[in-house]
C-alpha cells in the first residue's frame, strides 16, 4: 500500500500494489496496522456496495451529522468513477475546499474520506461498482445532503448527470451553519 496526501487535509488516496502471475493477482486492500501508523481510522463496523447501472449517474453529496460522522474507505470494483470529496469541517485549512479523483477496476485506488466530509461520485462507465468501508453505522435520522451543484464549491464534473435520486436533487445549498 502507498498512502499519498491529497490537497484536503486528513484525505488520503491510497494505491494499491497487486501482485500479479498467470493466474491473475492478488493484493491486500486494507491493513490495520498500515492504516494505524498514517494516524488512520482502523475500525469499520460496515461495508456498502453501489452499483449504477448508467454512465453519468451521479450519486451525492452525502454526510451523516455527528455524533454518526463516518470515515469512509471507497473503492471501485467494476467501472470507473469521479470520486468528489469536500472538507467541511470548519476548523480545517482546507475548509470548503473540493478534490476529485478516477477511482477504477484497473487503477486499484482507494479513497480514505475522513469525517466531516461530504461524498458523492459520478460514474464513467456503465455498470459501475464502488465498495466502501464505513467506520459508523447508517444512521438515516443523520444523513444530511450538499447540492451536487452548488456554486459555492463549484465542482467540476466530468459529465452531465444522467441519472439522479430524487433526494439528491433536492439537497440544499451548503451554508457555514451546516459545517462541522
Amino acid at each position: 500500500m502507498n498512502i499519498q496526501p491529497t490537497a484536503l487535509a486528513d484525505a488520503r488516496l491510497i494505491k494499491l500494489d497487486p501482485k500479479g502471475d498467470e493466474r491473475g493477482f492478488f493484493m491486500r486492500t486494507f491493513c490495520e496496522e498500515t492504516f494505524a501508523k498514517w494516524g488512520l481510522e482502523t475500525r469499520f463496523v460496515q461495508h456498502n456496495a453501489s452499483r449504477s447501472r448508467l454512465k453519468g449517474t451521479l450519486r451525492g453529496m452525502h454526510f451523516q451529522r455527528s455524533p454518526h460522522t463516518e470515515v469512509k474507505v471507497v473503492r471501485c470494483v467494476r467501472g470507473a468513477v469521479f470520486d468528489v470529496i469536500i472538507d467541511l469541517r470548519r476548523s480545517s485549512t482546507t475548509y470548503g475546499r473540493w478534490q476529485g479523483f478516477e477511482l477504477t477496476d484497473a487503477n486499484h485506488a482507494l479513497l480514505y474520506v475522513p469525517a466531516g466530509f461530504a461524498h458523492g461520485f459520478q460514474t464513467l462507465a456503465d455498470d459501475s461498482e464502488v465498495t466502501y468501508l464505513v467506520s459508523s453505522a447508517y444512521a438515516p435520522q443523520a444523513e444530511v445532503g450538499v447540492r451536487w451543484n452548488d456554486t459555492r464549491f463549484d465542482i467540476k464534473w466530468p459529465l452531465v448527470p444522467t441519472v439522479q435520486s430524487e433526494r439528491d436533487t433536492r439537497w440544499p445549498d451548503f451554508t457555514d451553519i451546516d459545517a462541522f
